[in-house]
Parts: C-alpha cells; sequence; structure tokens
C-alpha cells in the first residue's frame, strides 16, 4: 500500500503523469492509438489547439492557479506577423479562444445544479488512480471525485451530437476504465463550445460494456506487438476489413 501511494503521489504531478514516469500505465488515451494506428503507440502527441482549450476550461473550473499562467495573443489568426513573433515555442491560444472558454465556463457555472454538482462539499478535484485491469497496469486522473459519482467535464461542438463523439473519442472506454480504477460510475457535464447549451449525460450499460470491449481489443493489439514477447513486428502492421 505505502508504495501505491507514493506512485499516486507522484501522478498528481502533470509532469510524472504525463512523462516518462506515467508511462509505464497504460491510459485511455492510448485505446485511441491502438485501435487506430498502433505505429503511434508511446510516441510524443503532437501539440494542437484543442489541447490547449480542454486544459484551460478544466483549470479554470478545477485548478484556477494554474489558469491564470495561460498566455494569449490577441490577433484575428495564427497567420498573423505578431502571432508568429510570440509564437516561437508551440502554439499559444488566441484571445477569442480563450474567451469562448470562459464562455463556456460561466455558462456551466451559472446554472445550479453543474455548480452544486461540481462544487459539493467533499469533492477532491484531478485525482489520480492506477489499478490492475485485464492483467495490465492503467492509470486514469479523474476531473473530479464525489462521494458516489465521479464527474467529467467535457466541451464539445455540438451537444446534439455527443452520443456520437462520445463513441467516437472513447468516452466509453473512459467509462469503463475509471469504473474499474475508482469503483464508482462516471457522469459526463457538458458544454457546447458554440451555443453554449449545456448537457448531463449518463452512460447506459451498453454505453459501458462497449468500452469494455475497446479496452480488451487495444490489450490483445499491445500484447501482440508490445507486449514482453510480442509475436508480431510493429512495421508490419497492416489494417485488415471486410467492406
Amino acid at each position: 500500500p505505502n508504495q501505491m501511494k507514493e506512485v499516486i503521489e507522484k501522478l498528481k504531478d502533470d509532469t510524472q503523469y504525463y512523462g516518462e514516469f506515467g508511462k509505464q500505465f497504460l491510459s485511455n488515451s492510448d485505446i485511441g492509438t491502438l485501435l487506430k494506428n498502433p505505429k503511434e503507440f508511446g510516441l510524443p502527441q503532437d501539440d494542437n489547439v484543442n489541447f490547449h482549450k480542454g486544459r484551460y476550461f478544466h483549470q479554470l473550473i478545477l485548478e484556477p492557479e494554474k489558469a491564470e499562467g495561460t498566455k494569449f495573443v490577441d490577433v484575428s489568426s495564427r497567420n498573423t506577423k505578431a502571432y508568429k513573433e510570440q509564437a516561437t515555442n508551440g502554439i499559444i491560444m488566441l484571445e477569442k479562444e480563450g474567451q469562448e472558454i470562459r464562455d463556456c465556463v460561466q455558462a456551466m457555472m451559472e446554472i445550479l445544479p453543474f455548480f452544486e454538482g461540481i462544487r459539493q462539499a467533499g469533492n477532491e478535484y484531478e485525482v489520480p488512480a492506477i489499478a490492475d485491469i485485464k492483467g495490465m497496469k492503467w492509470k486514469g486522473k479523474a476531473d473530479i471525485v464525489c462521494t458516489d459519482k465521479l464527474i467529467d467535464l467535457k466541451t464539445t461542438g455540438s451537444i446534439s451530437d455527443f452520443k456520437w463523439s462520445a463513441r467516437k473519442y472513447n468516452y466509453d472506454s473512459q467509462c469503463y476504465i475509471y469504473q474499474q480504477l475508482f469503483g464508482k460510475p462516471l457522469v459526463f457535464y457538458v458544454v457546447d463550445k458554440t451555443s453554449k447549451q449545456l448537457g448531463i449525460f449518463r452512460p447506459s450499460k451498453e454505453f459501458v460494456e462497449r468500452g469494455e470491449q475497446k479496452v480488451i481489443q487495444a490489450i490483445e493489439i499491445h500484447r501482440k506487438f508490445f507486449g514482453e514477447n510480442p509475436t508480431y513486428d510493429i512495421n508490419e502492421y497492416y489494417v485488415e476489413e471486410t467492406l
């Protein structure tokens, strides 16, 4: 138990969680890579503006002190000279993108069921956990751990399409993994970036079972190419399907 405590303490630090130390565990973000293109497994992810937006959204609600350090460039687009002069190492959010996210946060926190769910007494934020799932070591970091459930905060391009995007972005496997890690059901609190419409999405049994199937598939692929005794060379990977 002490060793586990030490690992979890370490994983509270984002640099450890996303860095070399955290790579000994599989996480939900690996599911997409393993199922779509295992050749990219373990490679550093390209920086993109959606990561920045997502992180800023979470920080504003869960870790506002971190959000204060976010840089913005007040220009019309990334093609401008002013932007290129400032963004010499990586992507910086545009001021209008930052405002869009601040508006999303405001929309969410103004509605009582959302505010109460997020700010409930006893809630813990950004909580890491590790567990053995189907013979592999997994990690996860829950946005909000409540007494009876987990809350995961999401922004979406279209709330009416969230049911489909939840499948596409592997929120089903996230549900399954997090329920294994924390022993509590996961509920999504969602805001539409365009309309600012809100939604609370509760996973069905079928949704979670579909997530479990993705986990099983991803583990099979991992063992085949990256396990202790891989049976295939990843460079020989190709897709084979019936149309």
